[in-house]
């Protein structure tokens, strides 16, 4: 495992991210039923949201130019390359869900373990939800709204700074603004989240503190976006 680990991270050095998920299932595979440290799961994180960042920025650059008048004669022919990025990104996105639901869950032990792949499996749907076609829509809110549900409600024994609970009700609270479109309820979420973690910041230590306070001033600029309903402006995750 500790080969494959180092692969990961030389894979990650050269820019090699699917080479890097790769060596990271056969470091998943090689465990022997140990939950993951944090910096597996870190590492975990890393080369999943790498793999599929290409994609999301692709699907947003061509979205941008498919807003412009002058290129509207291309529209056909845009709107058929976004759709076959669109299709990567669902593969990537479904694969990396498998990889959680089927290897990584089974060996999380604790609430913040099983938290934050719950997490995981949620933000991979919502990736998908953001640009996804009427066909798949539903499958994809669902399996969104599962994961963040589930992983919600292990969070709640976990502080109220930790990364993983905050880090939660920042995706979750996008969620409902932008897929759900449920502005309220996104509002909500984060306020709550918020004001719990304001509570208790000065009793941690200072490597959660330092982490929370960067989730916290994300949670503060959309919750600010939002109320100030400007639409045009693009909402912080993780």
């Amino acid at each position: 495992m500790e080969e494959q680990i180092f692969l990961a991270r030389v894979a990650e050095q050269a820019e090699r991210f699917e080479d890097m998920v790769n060596f990271l299932e056969q470091a998943i595979n090689a465990k022997s039923g140990e939950d993951f440290t944090i910096d597996e799961r870190n590492l975990l994180s890393v080369g999943f949201k790498n793999l599929i960042g290409s994609q999301r920025g692709a699907i947003r650059t061509i979205g941008a130019i498919e807003q412009n008048p002058k290129y509207q004669k291309f529209g056909d022919a845009l709107s058929k390359y976004k759709k076959q990025i669109e299709k990567e990104l669902y593969d990537q996105c479904m694969k990396i869900v498998n990889i959680v639901k089927s290897k990584c869950l089974g060996l999380a032990a604790d609430n913040e373990s099983k938290a934050f792949f719950h997490k995981m499996i949620g933000d991979y749907y919502r990736y998908v939800a953001e640009s996804a076609s009427e066909s798949t829509l539903e499958e994809v809110k669902n399996g969104a709204l599962e994961g963040y549900k589930q992983a919600d409600i292990l969070s709640k024994e976990l502080n109220a700074c930790n990364p993983i609970r905050l880090g939660l009700a920042l995706n979750f609270s996008v969620f409902y603004y932008e897929v759900m479109n449920d502005h309220k309820r996104a509002c909500e979420l984060g306020e709550i989240a918020l004001t719990e973690a304001l509570e208790k910041i000065d009793d941690v230590d200072e490597e959660t503190f330092r982490d929370a306070k960067s989730i916290i001033e994300l949670l503060k600029e959309n919750l600010s976006l939002w109320k100030e309903e400007e639409a045009d402006n693009a909402v912080e995750d993780l």
